[in-house]
């Protein structure tokens, strides 16, 4: 039997930021609990059966506490607050909503979306070696970045070294027209935004010149130590193992690196194994390293990229 119920929300603006743009919520909340949720102003219908109300009721409660204050809800949103639910980790949300990592120079808070990458931050804080392996659109860079830059301006660290090898796919540096940092730039492109969340760009090229920030392709950390820094591998998958060997084998006294990748988008020939790959066999159990994977439900751009990785999955399934 269908039944329905229907919630008063507090204001135009709440309302607004529950149902999302073209009511996007709406249907993911609808996804995750069979249930139908329709808005009219301020009064939110929710019909189906008694255990599809109940859970919708639910799940729209447990988000109450960022729609209540008229801020925009993402469809990840939606799915943490349901693992939540389904794990009685009400709390956990709750502190996971309350942890903010940073300020953009926007004012935007940055904080962790998921259990899933709040385990991951925590991970960076108490490793000094710490790999995160995911899908695209999960967060992997952009949260390491934003932990290096803290750390940098706090005085943590003398130095943040950015680095990913530069390899793509059916490109190659010898076709790309200017100078050689001119030819880097479009692979350390990801970098660079990151750093344009938190730093002035006008400054960054004067912190680069004093070394206090250095981005360059993997074949340039051969033959150094580095000391009191923090470091960033980016597209690890595509680094071989003897490239990332060669780079681990960097990690100096009071530094700290993270190392990032996605498995299922390497870019090297069939026939050469990945480094990351390689590395995750090798220093699994190794004490003091950290690996931490994210997967499709931690993906944190537009929605639709997380169906995307979703299809990706099931075709690529035996």
């Amino acid at each position: 039997m269908v039944e329905a119920v229907t919630v008063e929300l507090p204001s135009i603006a709440s309302a607004i930021a529950l149902a999302g743009e073209r009511e996007e919520n709406l249907k993911t909340l609808a996804r995750q609990t069979g249930a139908m949720l329709v808005l009219r102003g301020q009064a939110l219908r929710i019909s189906g059966t008694d255990s599809q109300i109940d859970l919708a009721t639910r799940l729209v409660k447990a988000l109450e506490e960022i729609w209540g204050s008229g801020k925009a809800i993402s469809g990840v949103d939606i799915l943490t607050a349901r693992q939540a639910l389904d794990n009685q980790q009400q709390d956990e949300l709750h502190a996971l909503r309350q942890d903010v990592l940073a300020h953009t120079r926007r004012g935007a808070d940055i904080r962790a979306k998921t259990f899933h990458q709040r385990q991951y931050i925590q991970a960076v804080r108490t490793h000094d070696l710490t790999f995160c392996i995911g899908p695209a659109g999960t967060g992997k860079t952009f949260l390491a970045a934003v932990l290096a830059v803290q750390a940098l301006l706090a005085n943590q660290y003398e130095r943040l070294i950015l680095t990913r090898p530069a390899v793509e796919a059916g490109e190659k540096l010898g076709f790309l027209p200017g100078d050689l940092q001119q030819k880097i730039d479009p692979y350390l492109r990801p970098l660079y935004d990151a750093l344009y969340e938190f730093i002035d760009p006008e400054k960054i090229p004067a912190l680069m010149e004093r070394g206090v920030i250095e981005v360059a392709p993997i074949a340039y950390m051969r033959g150094r130590t580095l000391n009191n820094a923090f470091v960033i591998l980016d597209e690890a998958q595509n680094t071989t193992p003897s490239q990332m060997k060669m780079l681990l084998t960097r990690l100096g006294f009071r530094s700290r690196m993270v190392v990032t990748g996605d498995l299922t988008q390497t870019d090297l020939p069939s026939y050469q194994a990945s480094g990351l790959a390689a590395a995750q066999k090798i220093l699994q159990s190794v004490e003091g390293v950290a690996f931490c994977h994210l997967s499709k439900a931690d993906v944190v751009r537009h929605p639709l990229v997380q169906r995307i990785v979703a299809a990706y999955e099931q075709h690529e399934q035996p």
